[in-house]
């Protein structure tokens, strides 16, 4: 099986309240994308790497790899108006191949496990579509348009992650179809044509950093490894 992943980085970092995209802060001593493809590379050095990027970051990211010498090969594609156009114009460099898998990943999720990648790419080869997630720890209540409220069975729910790994054939079609709003990640655009998800466990460390306090994190996670 030949392994793709689509890494979509075109965050403005708006939540973290400074100038620079979320996706090139530095953990660590290393920019937040690099750790995310080294991630991948790590786990299949053949694996095809894909990074998604809005035309206005792509210089400030290649004088990233210059100052950080970075060198793992990956194909680069245009961001579009929406994630959903930004995966596509990342698959329109993937071979539209009923043997391969593609998975798409946030550029902002650095501590995806390989074991949560081996299990998503093997459920995806066997049933199509894999989704990792994890169980949710809160108590959790649903909220309407009028100001009311509701407790919820927190077993019934759970919390997604990526990457979303697909049979290559099957989000060739999936991204066929004309955009809708209601397309919240790769897994809604798959399931417009009638397939279901496969859930995998996910990481509790897999992350998406959005916010300052997630950088913390993000450093607490890189100590607890160090020691």
């Amino acid at each position: 099986m030949k392994k793709y992943v689509i890494i979509v980085a075109g965050g403005k970092g708006l939540r973290m309240g400074g100038d620079i995209p979320k996706q090139f802060l530095p953990v660590d001593g290393s920019p937040i994308l690099m750790r995310t493809l080294s991630q991948f590379h790590q786990y299949d050095p053949q694996m095809g790497i894909i990074l998604v990027l809005p035309e206005s970051q792509i210089s400030y990211w290649k004088n990233l790899c210059v100052e950080y010498d970075f060198k793992i090969p990956y194909q680069l594609a245009l961001g579009g108006e929406t994630r959903f156009h930004s995966v596509k114009n990342g698959l329109a460099l993937v071979p539209n191949d009923p043997e391969a898998c593609v998975g798409v990943h946030d550029g902002v999720r650095p501590f995806v496990s390989h074991q949560v990648i081996e299990e998503a790419y093997k459920a995806a080869a066997m049933n199509g579509a894999a989704v990792p997630a994890i169980p949710l720890v809160d108590s959790i209540r649903k909220v309407d348009l009028k100001g009311g409220n509701e407790a919820k069975n927190r077993a019934e729910y759970r919390l997604v992650q990526t990457p979303q790994v697909f049979r290559a054939d099957l989000l060739w079609k999936a991204y066929e179809q004309d955009y809708c709003e209601e397309f919240t990640d790769d897994a809604s655009v798959v399931e417009r044509l009638g397939h279901k998800m496969t859930l995998t466990d996910g990481n509790r460390e897999n992350i998406k950093i959005t916010t300052s306090f997630d950088l913390i994190l993000a450093e607490a996670f890189l100590r607890k490894n160090d020691c």
